[in-house]
């Protein structure tokens, strides 16, 4: 019977992309994604918490002992943008209907008692500083963001039960980043562009002016004398991330628009253009790491998205990458709702972000 869903799930998204029906994040479609994080943001096993263990002791800690608030979702980053999809569409889309019972979810986990326990844990334990960094990092960052720019009441309670967790990140953040050599070019957690997006994004609302220009200088350093990058290489077998596409929107973010233009132009050659707009083929929607290509479909629609808004009319580009995108949100929607838990777990966040942006 599973089978036989996922043929039809997957004949749907063949149709969905052959016309054109590009999705959009209706009420309906919200509250479906909704459930997907609900379901699992208390939900502990099965788990990879990537815990180096000091000693025996706290090798046998359960993962809700180590992380009482984000403990569910498989893992630590997948709670938090859980979260962070849970609180984006609390935040705009007023008539969702299952409002009430993601007001309960978010209450229990922004307790301050909680929040002061995931900030220790960075401290408490060997080599717990590098824990997440830096794709964690990033996506508690931009639940951080989410919270500061809702003037809700229970947003402000929450924020402020989430600060010292963002202030410990920050601080790992910062020392880290000038310590950086080499960038991550991978196209899975590690990736480098992808946390310093979201950094950015912090750093500008916050007006922390010198993080700024930490990654600022650092994305600078990193890939401004790119050329021709072998985008036509990509993907890798688990990839959810496009590689060159994030490196491409962080530099949107950090040049000024004619030199971000005249810098892409030299970025990117025909064929590894033709090679990222290509739909990934996924061969096993079920098979934990394949499923990750279902992800990408959603991350190179939002980096082509806003790549776009910066080229101007007459570029080359501008009309492909539209069209692109769209093509991206057709096939890979569908495909959120026809896997199991090694989707369910993370892809409506991906979901919820390249829809709305």
């Amino acid at each position: 019977m599973k089978k036989i869903f996922a043929t039809i799930i997957f004949a749907l998204s063949f149709l969905f992309v052959n016309a054109q029906v590009v999705p959009t994040l209706t009420a309906d479609v919200a509250e479906k994604l909704s459930k997907m994080p609900m379901g699992c943001i208390g939900q502990e096993f099965p788990n990879k918490t990537s815990h180096v263990a000091n000693t025996a002791v706290d090798g046998r800690l359960l993962p809700s002992e180590l992380h009482p608030a984000f403990y569910g979702c498989l893992d630590w980053h997948s709670s938090v943008h859980g979260h962070w999809m849970l609180l984006r569409l609390l935040k705009t889309v007023p008539d969702l209907k299952n409002k009430a019972e993601i007001i309960a979810i978010l209450n229990t986990t922004f307790s301050p008692d909680k929040m002061k326990a995931e900030a220790e844990y960075f401290t408490k334990y060997q080599v717990a500083n590098t824990y997440e960094r830096t794709y964690g990092w990033a996506w508690l960052l931009k639940l951080d963001q989410e919270l500061y720019t809702w003037g809700n009441p229970d947003a402000k309670r929450w924020y402020a039960s989430l600060q010292p967790l963002t202030q410990q990140i920050l601080k790992l953040w910062k020392a880290y980043l000038p310590k950086q050599t080499y960038p991550n070019r991978t196209g899975v957690h590690p990736n480098t562009a992808f946390g310093l997006v979201f950094a950015l994004d912090w750093a500008r609302t916050f007006k922390d002016i010198t993080f700024e220009k930490q990654i600022n200088d650092k994305a600078k350093s990193f890939y401004l004398d790119n050329t021709a990058t072998p985008a036509y290489l990509e993907p890798d077998g688990s990839d959810f991330f496009s590689p060159s596409l994030e490196i491409a929107d962080l530099m949107r973010r950090v040049l000024p628009n004619k030199e971000f233009v005249s810098w892409l132009n030299k970025f990117y050659e025909k064929r590894s253009i033709d090679r990222i707009s290509d739909l990934p083929i996924i061969s096993d929607i079920n098979d934990y790491q394949g499923v990750h290509l279902v992800g990408l479909s959603f991350t190179r629609a939002w980096c082509m998205k806003g790549v776009a808004k910066e080229l101007p009319q007459n570029h080359k580009w501008k009309k492909h990458f539209q069209v692109t995108t769209d093509k991206f949100l057709a096939n890979a929607l569908p495909l959120v709702f026809a896997g199991n838990y090694g989707g369910d777990h993370w892809l409506a966040s991906f979901a919820v972000y390249a829809l709305e942006k």
